[in-house]
């Protein structure tokens, strides 16, 4: 399984404009390719994913994400109760549907 990893813009860098982005992640600070992003602002969030800014998120997505990776690795050592972190990790997805993306969606009618 691959998982993006939520990054915190710290600068642009490249030519004018910048090509890349020097973010910050629970794995430290990494140079991130921006050409799918554009151009990014210093305290923005991404997910980040093999050296390449793939989608810019909020503050708010980023603790989600960040929340269900410490639950992922609690589950992983066996800390606590897999219910509690379930509940905690994940909680933006308990009691919801599952939804299409749009793309999958019946046309309407």
């Amino acid at each position: 399984m691959c998982l993006a990893l939520p990054m915190k813009v710290i600068r642009m860098e490249g030519t004018e404009g910048g090509t890349s982005a020097l973010c910050e992640s629970r794995n430290g600070i990494e140079r991130m390719d921006t050409m799918l992003t554009g151009p990014l602002e210093p305290g923005q969030w991404i997910l980040g994913f093999l050296g390449a800014a793939r989608e810019v998120i909020d503050a708010e997505r980023a603790a989600q994400v960040e929340d269900a990776l410490v639950a992922l690795e609690s589950i992983l050592h066996g800390d606590g109760s897999n219910e509690a972190l379930i509940q905690t990790g994940f909680a933006d997805l308990i009691d919801r549907e599952p939804q299409l993306p749009e793309f999958l969606r019946p046309a309407a009618t």
